[in-house]
């Protein structure tokens, strides 16, 4: 990472400004803009975690080894959270995950706005005391066996880490990057998708290393995990420098009379563009994309297993399995899952970027149309057991679901401007939260509803499919009913000028922007990719080694 003894790349205008201020993170003449990237992965990469907590939850069920399975049984919710002498149950656990997605949309709403003024630095050194302070805290709620210690820690202290580490990277990527926008912002959020890739493996090796007995290692994997968060997201922080007001990169200028006219070259306050039409449309489409492709991904293993079963290892349906069988068929899933995941990171800087050329408006129709005949498609494949089919296109659909997430930020600056697009991000992460909850919700309720009444396992996801075509469907046609915004709501240069103003940046920076950051990659880029490149390499090699027990 980029740390601040190199003074070759601060700038010698700091004063007497904090280090964690956003005029000290003014990018000089010697930096170069390729070590921002890497400062986003390192922050992406640890908070990606998320999608890998999964593993904790069956551990967190088997901390209490004198437990009284009679008297816990009859536990509800609120008395797991200060019980001390029974075990946890999966449920009970599973609700952290909902809490700290929730708290992400939450905290990137509200804090968008100080973001903007604070700098990247100051809200990537706070994003990393709470994730991963979140993370100790949790942990030693696991070692107090407090229920609400671990929610609080894990899940609204990580969650606000979550929120202003997944939106921090974003503003200051896309003003060093006007040129790619789509590329810029599908590095960093790259690091979210691929983050459960490094961070799952470790948390399993770390459990096992910690671990008492029958007693998993919980409670340290947690607090190491936490630290080693901490050290990552701290240097991604410090790593960050933010372009003077009015630089571009060497030989490019902004395209006058661009023939997308929904590209402005102008700007819309967080005030206003939060009121527009065009927000909730783009709202709506990242709201359906993420319930259709979040339902997918929280039941692809078990969808997996129930659909063809015995078929994958070449057995009739009516065959009764073997234990050894069951385990030869979960391996498959599991191979899937880390399929799922490398497909899911990948696609977000392959659609991200492909945005940068077809634009975002074509990309969104593009995952809405094909991701609709896949939905479709599946339960086919299932029915006429094509697993190889089937695994091909639940890929494409994480691909499309990743790869919405990193294309929305550079829509956002194409419709609403560069200058407040992490504050209007942050705002439009609520429909993340909202997804979040209501779309695994959903599934798992329809699935309930159609074994209950007596559907078989390997049939009760094709309603389920089908109601998610719907939701792109619905998904789709709001990306059509997007338009540039109304003159009026754009700010005028006075507007503009304050704006500026309250993020300091002083009028001897902007004459010189464009003698800033034309240094060289060297040394220091090598280094920086290198810490953020080879634990994710890591990470695909590991999901890629677990893909292989489907073939």
């Amino acid at each position: 990472m980029v740390g601040v003894s190199e003074t070759d790349v601060l700038t010698g205008d700091g004063g007497n400004a904090s280090v964690l201020s956003r005029e000290s993170t003014i990018a000089g003449p010697r930096f170069n803009r390729w070590l921002v990237p890497p400062a986003a992965l390192a922050i992406h990469l640890s908070i990606g975690m998320a999608y890998g907590f999964s593993v904790f939850w069956l551990p967190m069920t088997k901390l209490v080894t004198e437990a009284d399975p009679a008297t816990c049984a009859k536990l509800g919710f609120l008395a797991q959270l200060f019980t001390t002498a029974c075990n946890w149950t999966v449920p009970s656990v599973n609700h952290i995950f909902e809490t700290f997605i929730a708290m992400l949309g939450i905290s990137a709403a509200i804090w968008g706005a100080w973001l903007e003024h604070a700098g990247p630095r100051k809200a990537g050194f706070i994003a990393a005391l709470c994730w991963g302070g979140g993370l100790v805290v949790g942990g030693i709620g696991v070692s107090m066996h407090q229920l609400w210690l671990v929610y609080l820690g894990a899940g609204v202290l990580g969650g606000i880490g979550q929120g202003l580490g997944y939106i921090t990277p974003v503003s200051t990527l896309i003003k060093w990057f006007p040129d790619r926008r789509g590329l810029a912002t599908g590095f960093a959020i790259m690091g979210y998708g691929g983050g459960a890739m490094i961070g799952a493996p470790l948390a399993v090796a770390l459990m096992k290393k910690f671990s008492h007995g029958d007693v998993p290692g919980v409670s340290s994997a947690l607090i190491c995990m936490g630290v080693i968060y901490l050290a990552a997201m701290m240097a991604g922080a410090f790593g960050f420098r933010v372009p003077p007001s009015g630089w571009r990169p060497l030989g490019w200028t902004p395209p006058e009379g661009s023939t997308n006219k929904l590209i402005t070259h102008r700007h819309v306050h967080l005030n206003r563009a939060w009121k527009t039409p065009q927000f909730w449309l783009i709202w709506m489409v990242l709201c359906m994309n993420v319930t259709a492709g979040i339902g997918v991904l929280s039941m692809a293993s078990p969808m997996f297993q129930d659909v063809f079963g015995g078929k994958l290892l070449g057995l009739d349906a009516s065959t009764v399995l073997s234990t050894a069988q069951k385990a030869a068929i979960a391996a498959s899933a599991a191979g899937l899952v880390g399929l799922i995941s490398l497909f899911n990171s990948l696609g977000r800087i392959a659609w991200a970027s492909t945005s940068d050329f077809i634009g975002r408006k074509t990309t969104y129709f593009i995952f809405f149309a094909l991701g609709i005949v896949l939905y479709c498609t599946l339960p086919t494949l299932g029915h006429m057991g094509m697993a190889g089919a089937f695994v091909i296109a639940v890929c494409v659909i994480l691909s499309m679901y990743g790869g919405g997430f990193a294309t929305v930020p550079a829509y956002l600056s194409d419709i609403f401007g560069t200058q407040m697009v992490g504050a209007i991000h942050g705002r439009l992460l609520t429909a993340w939260s909202v997804a979040g909850i209501a779309g695994p919700f959903l599934i798992a309720a329809v699935r309930q509803a159609q074994l209950d009444a007596g559907v078989a396992k390997n049939l009760v996801y094709d309603r389920t499919l089908y109601i998610l075509a719907v939701l792109l469907l619905v998904g789709m046609i709001c990306n059509l009913l997007i338009k540039p915004v109304k003159e009026s709501a754009l700010m005028t240069d006075a507007e503009l000028a304050h704006e500026k103003s309250l993020q300091r940046e002083s009028a001897f920076t902007s004459a010189s922007a464009q003698d800033a950051a034309r240094g060289g990659f060297g040394g220091l880029g090598l280094v920086a990719w290198a810490l953020v490149g080879i634990p994710f390499l890591i990470g695909v090699w590991i999901a890629i080694s677990k893909a292989a027990a489907l073939f």
